[in-house]
């Protein structure tokens, strides 16, 4: 789930979106676990959502060129 902002920009949107499902699915699995006291590292909400955030621009960016050509 570390992966940067350059490293999403270097994929394929189809990749991106699967990357952002996945995401998503763990970021509510995490809301879960905090609703029921099991999650030790509160952080991991935090990165999750940051790589969520990551994901969208990086999409929102490819849409962008592909508009634009």
């Amino acid at each position: 789930m570390l992966m940067t902002a350059k490293t999403f920009q270097n994929k394929s949107v189809i990749a991106l979106e699967k990357e952002l499902e996945e995401a998503t699915s763990h970021l509510k699995e995490l809301r879960f676990k905090i609703s029921a006291n099991q999650l030790k590292n509160v952080r991991d909400v935090r990165k999750t959502r940051q790589a969520i955030a990551q994901i969208r621009t990086a999409l929102a960016e490819k849409k962008l060129e592909k508009e634009q050509t």
